[in-house]
């Protein structure tokens, strides 16, 4: 005669595993879901992406794109990113630019867009976070912050200023 209490226990410890998965992905929310910003969806010439150190690899399309990082272009080079909620950077010859923050929330496309224009030329389109809230981006140069008001802009800086 089987136990009556052995099926409760085990029903019981099927549904804390089930509800302990079920939840797994929202304790995840709070610590990024995706690590990368974006991807380089194109790269012409001589670019480099260099980490926080500032050690350089060779860009190719395709390399993901993390904040902290940097993305230098040669004399006639250049590249674009797309970052995950659509924002778009087309930077190009002889620059260097900092994603210096990205954070998004795709459910509810909050999220924050700060990059730093040390040198050369920039356009951006920006994507949900601008449309949503279009405090939360902003691009520096050095002489200048820029806040974003439009969805398409484009802007120089020269370090020698």
């Amino acid at each position: 005669m089987p136990m009556p209490h052995r099926r409760p226990l085990a029903s019981l410890i099927v549904l804390c595993s089930t509800l302990g998965a079920l939840h797994g992905p929202a304790f995840a929310a709070d610590t990024p879901v995706d690590a990368h910003a974006g991807r380089l969806k194109t790269v012409r010439g001589e670019v480099q992406l260099q980490d926080a150190q500032g050690a350089g690899t060779p860009a190719r399309v395709g390399d993901v794109v993390n904040a902290r990082q940097r993305i230098v272009t040669g004399a006639q080079s250049g590249a674009s990113v797309v970052l995950r909620d659509g924002t778009t950077f087309v930077i190009g010859p002889q620059s260097s630019f900092d994603l210096q923050t990205f954070h998004y929330d795709s459910r509810t496309h909050d999220g924050s867009v700060i990059g730093r224009l040390a040198r050369g030329t920039l356009r951006m389109v920006t994507g949900l976070i601008g449309k949503a809230t279009p405090e939360a981006v902003r691009i520096d140069t050095p002489t200048a912050t820029i806040g974003i008001r439009g969805t398409d802009f484009i802007v120089s800086a020269d370090e020698t200023l």
